[in-house]
């Protein structure tokens, strides 16, 4: 357990040194790439703490955030802006209006809430039918956010949020999303749901409800995307439903394959180092674009490369840059090996 405490230490150090760093620079472009960073921190440990301990990709995860975004979005937005921001809204909830902090909790909630009640039949499920059904649940939480017209202003870009993510915050939530994903990974539940995840049959030989223990994770990575969602909606202010959907799943899901999906030290170490990689690709692309002279736009270079990328990390290391071990097992492993050899 001590090198649990370890991991915690090291990468909420981490997020402060990604915190402290962007604000000592002062240049809000850093600013803001650093704390869209820690947003979507935020959302790859959430998903971790089911895809990491379950075994099954989930593709809903984006989903559920964006069921967070619209849900703080409805209860933060100003009484006087409703009526332009969201014209068909229900007379009940043109009133509504509540802190952001409390409404990103809500937004936690009703996804968590959400997860629960569609998502215990697919626990049943494993292998191509588990990441079908998933996709499936995706499809229809994005097509109800691009139809239900009173709620999300239907396919029409939804402004009016209130500007209260910053980086203080984004690193806060980040810290106690961490936290919270190696407790649970700890817990009973998160070691008979790996259980599970290498062997179904001996998981339940011990006794290991399989599905109700997919189902719980499922919810906990459900209720952290309601949370990103609303952190991310009141950092960007205004936002579509093309937002939750295939690019944006593609991105959190590349990021945690190639940090580890096993370790939430990978999905941490994979989103700083995709984050990374993706600004610099889109300042590579942009600058090519600037001085093609004509010669033609170059568009999709970083979804190529970030695609390449992944190609590359799973036939060379299938498990990613931290495939079992987190980094303070790694450490505390090491300074047992130097002891007992000095």
């Amino acid at each position: 357990m001590k090198h649990a405490y370890l991991t915690a230490l090291i990468l909420i150090a981490v997020i402060l040194i990604i915190g402290v760093g962007s604000q000592l620079l002062g240049i809000r472009l850093y600013d803001r790439i650093a704390t869209n960073l820690l947003i979507s921190l935020v959302l790859v440990v959430g998903l971790q703490t089911f895809m990491g301990n379950s075994g099954l990709l989930s593709f809903a995860h984006i989903g559920f955030m964006g069921l967070g975004a619209y849900t703080s979005a409805v209860l933060t937005i100003p009484a006087q802006m409703k009526g332009m921001a969201l014209p068909d809204l229900y007379d009940f909830m043109k009133v509504v209006e509540v802190s952001p902090l409390v409404a990103m909790l809500a937004a936690g909630i009703l996804a968590a809430v959400v997860a629960a009640v569609v998502a215990y039949p697919l626990m049943r499920l494993s292998d191509a039918a588990s990441v079908i059904t998933s996709f499936a649940l995706l499809v229809v939480l994005y097509t109800i956010m691009n139809n239900w017209s009173a709620f999300t202003n239907g396919p029409r870009t939804l402004f009016g949020l209130p500007k209260t993510t910053d980086m203080p915050i984004a690193a806060i939530v980040a810290a106690i999303v961490v936290v919270v994903a190696l407790l649970f990974k700890e817990s009973r539940t998160g070691k008979l749901l790996r259980a599970s995840r290498e062997d179904e049959v001996a998981a339940a030989a011990l006794g290991a409800n399989i599905p109700h223990l997919r189902w719980r994770a499922f919810i906990l990575a459900a209720f952290i995307a309601g949370i990103g969602g609303a952190l991310w909606g009141h950092f960007i202010t205004s936002f579509a439903p093309k937002a939750f959907y295939l690019k944006e799943t593609f991105l959190i899901v590349t990021m945690l394959v190639i940090g580890g999906a096993n370790t939430v030290t990978g999905a941490v170490a994979g989103t700083v180092l995709i984050t990374i990689a993706y600004e610099g690709l889109r300042s590579t692309e942009g600058a090519i674009n600037a001085t093609s002279f004509g010669a033609g736009q170059v568009i999709g270079l970083t979804e190529i490369v970030l695609a390449l990328a992944m190609i590359a990390v799973m036939i060379l290391k299938p498990g990613g840059l931290f495939p079992n071990r987190e980094i303070g097992h790694i450490i505390t492993r090491a300074r047992r090996k130097k002891e007992t050899t000095a």
